[in-house]
């Protein structure tokens, strides 16, 4: 435990007076911290570098942070069109629109497309991506049906050749 003394001086301020050795050890703390601090400034640096991070405005963070759709608003911040970000990622302009409106959902895959186009790690997206089942249950119902049928076609076809 660290015995301070708290003196006051000629003009009213007050002093915090401690043993050398509390003080050393204070000291080292802070010097430590700030190398620990250092370390993590550089490895975030290097990663910006590197291109594994990237540096977005307050006011994109702003909007994010306050529900925007993070689709609509990292695209605004790149000032690209809906136009050019469909013909990157190859989805159609109402499907992205949708997504933007939250009215549809967009599985892992086309989120990473999108992330690409934009330049932004996918980890942004993330939040609104959604299994293949959640982003077309008919879909993936129909295409679990036709591999039914064919499963079915190949037992009979099996079934024949046994004969």
């Amino acid at each position: 435990m660290i015995k301070v003394q708290f003196i006051k001086i000629t003009g009213g301020e007050e002093l915090a007076v401690l043993p050398k050795c509390d003080y050393e050890r204070l000291v080292a703390l802070a010097a430590s911290e700030d190398v620990g601090t250092a370390r993590i400034v550089r490895r975030a640096r290097e990663a910006i570098a590197a291109g594994r991070e990237i540096v977005l405005p307050k006011t994109v963070v702003d909007r994010l942070v306050a529900g925007e759709n993070p689709i609509r608003v990292l695209r605004e911040w790149q000032e690209m069109t809906q136009a050019e970000l469909v013909v990157r990622v190859g989805i159609t302009q109402g499907y992205l629109s949708d997504l933007e409106a939250g009215k549809r959902k967009g599985p892992v895959a086309l989120h990473q497309k999108i992330a690409r186009a934009l330049g932004v790690p996918i980890n942004l997206l993330l939040p609104i991506a959604v299994s293949d089942e959640e982003a077309d249950p008919a879909r993936i119902a129909k295409r679990g049906q036709v591999v039914r049928d064919r499963q079915a076609t190949q037992d009979i076809i099996r079934g024949r050749r046994r004969r």
